[in-house]
């Protein structure tokens, strides 16, 4: 039975199921929240009870505050005892707060607040200023203003987010500077990248899933060993998709078209659709988003004879599916996939600009299919969240090779070099968390997964008499491995507005590598080997909330990834290059999370001094054949700093900025007989970004915002050794207008206006670069015109 709950002046409704209005469904919790503004007590409230909220700015004035154990009913009853809003539950642990607009007064005001958000980042629902960990939200209407459509697009709004440029599907997410290379093999990612509650990469280049229909992404910087394990050994990059509603039918559409300069045409098309379906008297919610994209492509192959190679397809859909047959117990299933494919990669040499000479097209696939069940089980003093996945991630590339023709094959005119991945990963994640006021909380947890991988690469030779490639090499590799791990943080706050927590994550990683390597020249051969490895990864914080929810805290967190054993190459690898070891990285944080001028300034800032010992990279040898190494230790100082300025008129400024100094040392003979280079590779010194927007009423349904963006990124390495080019610094800049009365909108946009061809990424094929010594660079996607329509129902 769906409830109304009345108060005064206002009308709170949560789409609850079950029960009787008499007899206060749903678990009680203990609620204690001062009295305070209407939107800082949903805040508090919302963290009490462990749900998500939505637009809790949408409530202006002062709440009397609540306390006692209550229903989550009861506790808005009280809180919004006078309120001028309403809220409703619309999926699963999830209230959207928005205002009464009364026809006879006028429309309020936009809040004036730096977060209106709540993450779950640290899988616990939490307001971003009241927890010692440096995380960012951006919301889904910030997303959709700045045109934001994937990870990339998004990590100029982030302080200390890069994304490397070898083009999409390919690239790899950098945090704070920490870098292990430009190159993706068999390392671990050192950034965990998620889906909700389940992770969508293992050892692969971030999937570039389209941000369509999302309800946020969130961005946690620095070491999440002690709750997410290997993989996120520089932090977490999740997006949260929206769930369905039970409540009401509502759907989306969002076109766009756009040209480049000297290139092809783009376009894409996307939406959503939210259904709920009422079988035998239960709902189910139903919420299907889909999208096809084409990127126009903008390089000329003068060899080939062919214009704007570099074309890209992206399409993909998700189907998530909710039931809740009471107030305290949720199912939620979701199905998804995306295809993505370049016809060519992205790279040049200096000096051709926009044209490239290569013998053959380069093209990528990078597909990624998953299907998760997440189930969850409240009480008034705890929440259990079961989350289990399974994700097959299928990606590979083809390489002009022919530089290294004469080490594989006598005969070839040309070659090339394919390699392919097949990822299919099993998870199961098992949390408990704590509920309700009071002094001490807690969480624990177990996981597991099971994760196989198959390498298969071959070497392609072209023969003079022949057009057919036919291989002359070939490595079969696979890989088994199984993680488990078991973790939990406790936390107590042990004087008024002062918190201790301490956490930690046991583990141990598996490992089996089979491989049989085949090649034309040499004498095939084969090896079955296994390793383990075992730890605990600890987590300790301090922190002080003072007046106002400003936070001051200090954090000591760590990261870590499992070793393993390289395989491929004609030649075998040296004994002490066969086997790489595992790397940890120790993290000491400061940081501060102020708010002044009525929350009109928010100053989110960390300092940070990081430890990386035995740093796992993925290297390529002399013949363009990749292999996993430890290039050796380094040292990482560093500050970020955000901040966001809210006016009555408005204007809106964000602006982020990340300055580091590394040393590196103790380099590793087996990798490196030279001291290592000062800086870690693709990372540099100094990046930064703004964000300045500008809304105004037209008459009065319409809103005009007006956005500006760039974004810097200094100069950086390409690898750990001094010899090798740098990428030069560059900027990025997007302007925007967008008409929107909240049913229809239109958005007029400019990407790079000053049409700039700088260097973004200054590598693209390892055979070229590392046999021909060919110096490559990444231009820019010049200037670029387009026009985005929406329509709500």
């Amino acid at each position: 039975m769906r409830r109304d709950l009345v108060a005064a002046t206002t009308c709170v409704v949560l789409a609850m199921s079950g029960g009787d209005p008499a007899q206060a469904a749903g678990a009680r919790v203990q609620f204690k929240v001062a009295p305070k503004s209407y939107s800082e007590a949903l805040l508090d409230m919302a963290q009490q009870a462990n749900v998500t909220l939505i637009g809790a700015g949408a409530c202006i004035g002062q709440s009397p505050g609540v306390s006692g154990v209550l229903t989550i009913e009861q506790a808005l009853d009280q809180l919004l005892a006078g309120a001028p809003c309403t809220a409703r539950l619309v999926a699963a642990g999830t209230v959207e707060v928005a205002p009464i607009l009364r026809p006879e007064a006028p429309r309020p005001s936009p809040p004036v607040t730096v977060s209106e958000l709540l993450v779950t980042a640290t899988k616990r629902v939490r307001d971003p200023r009241q927890i010692a960990v440096a995380v960012t939200a951006i919301p889904r209407g910030q997303l959709l203003s700045t045109g934001a459509t994937d990870a990339g697009e998004a990590a100029g709004q982030l302080a200390g987010v890069l994304a490397t440029n070898l083009g999409p599907g390919r690239n790899k997410l950098l945090l704070r500077g920490l870098s292990d290379g430009a190159y993706t093999g068999r390392a671990r990612s050192i950034v965990a990248t998620f889906l909700d509650d389940i992770p969508v990469n293992y050892n692969a280049p971030d999937p570039d899933l389209r941000l369509t229909d999302v309800e946020r992404v969130e961005v946690a910087r620095g070491p999440q060993g002690a709750l997410y394990g290997a993989g996120s050994l520089s932090g977490l990059y999740r997006i949260v998709a929206r769930k369905p509603d039970l409540e009401a039918f509502h759907a989306e559409l969002r076109g766009t078209a756009a040209i480049t300069e000297s290139g092809d045409p783009s376009y894409a098309v996307e939406g959503y659709a939210n259904y709920p379906l009422t079988l035998f008297g239960q709902t189910i919610g139903l919420r299907l988003a889909a999208y096809q994209e084409e990127q126009g492509g903008y390089l000329e192959n003068v060899r080939l004879m062919r214009s704007n190679v570099d074309r890209t397809v992206r399409r993909g859909a998700r189907l998530i599916m909710l039931y809740e047959p009471t107030d305290d117990l949720t199912f939620t299933v979701t199905l998804a996939g995306q295809h993505l494919r370049s016809d060519d990669t992205h790279y040049t040499t200096p000096g051709m600009k926009l044209t490239r000479d290569t013998r053959s097209p380069e093209p990528h696939v990078n597909d990624i299919e998953l299907a998760t069940a997440t189930v969850r089980r409240s009480w008034g003093w705890g929440e259990l969240t079961s989350a289990t996945g399974v994700v097959r991630h299928r990606y590979g590339s083809l390489f002009d090779s022919t530089a290294s023709k004469d080490l594989y094959t006598r005969f070839a005119e040309t070659a090339a070099y394919a390699e392919r991945t097949r990822t299919t990963m099993l998870v199961e994640d098992l949390v408990l968390t704590s509920r309700g006021a009071g002094r001490l909380e807690w969480l624990a947890g177990v996981y597991g997964s099971y994760t196989r991988v198959h390498t298969p690469t071959e070497f392609l030779a072209q023969l003079s008499f022949s057009p057919v490639l036919i291989p002359v090499y070939g490595d079969d590799r696979r890989d088994r491995i199984r993680e488990l791990a078991a973790y939990g943080e406790v936390s107590y706050e042990v004087l008024p507005g002062w918190t201790v927590a301490v956490g930690a994550r046991a583990f141990q990683i598996e490992t089996r590598t089979r491989s049989s390597v085949v090649s034309e020249r040499f004498q095939p051969r084969s090896f079955d080997r296994e390793v383990k490895f075992s730890g605990v990864s600890p987590k300790l914080s301090l922190q002080k909330t003072f007046g106002g929810g400003n936070l001051a805290y200090v954090v000591m967190s760590e990261g870590y990834r499992s070793g393993g054993i390289n395989s491929g190459g004609a030649v075998p690898l040296l004994p002490e290059r066969e086997v790489f070891g595992p790397d940890r990285l120790t993290n000491f944080e400061a940081g501060l999370k102020l708010e002044a001028f009525r929350r009109r300034l928010g100053v989110n800032t960390a300092l940070f001094y990081d430890l990386w010992d035995d740093i796992q990279t993925d290297q390529f040898r002399d013949s363009g054949i990749p292999f996993t190494t430890n290039a050796g230790d380094a040292q990482v100082i560093g500050v970020e700093t955000e901040v966001t300025w809210r006016t009555d008129f408005g204007l809106t400024a964000q602006l982020n900025a990340r300055i580091s100094r590394t040393r590196t040392g103790r380099p590793n003979p087996a990798f490196i007989r030279t001291p290592l280079a000062d800086g870690l590779p693709g990372a540099p010194p100094i990046s930064a970004g703004a964000v300045l927007s500008y809304d105004t009423a037209i008459g009065d349904d319409w809103t005009l915002r007006l956005i500006g963006q760039a974004s810097y990124v200094g100069r950086s390495r390409v690898s750990f050794e001094a010899a090798q080019p740098r990428t030069r610094e560059y900027g990025r800049a997007k302007l925007s207008a967008e008409l929107t009365n909240g049913a229809w909108g239109a958005q007029l946009f400019v990407i790079n206006p000053l049409n700039d061809y700088s260097d973004t990424f200054a590598f693209g094929n390892p055979f070229t670069q590392n046999q021909a010594k060919i110096r490559q660079v990444t231009p820019q996607r010049p200037r670029t015109i387009g026009i985005t329509v929406s329509r709500g129902l």
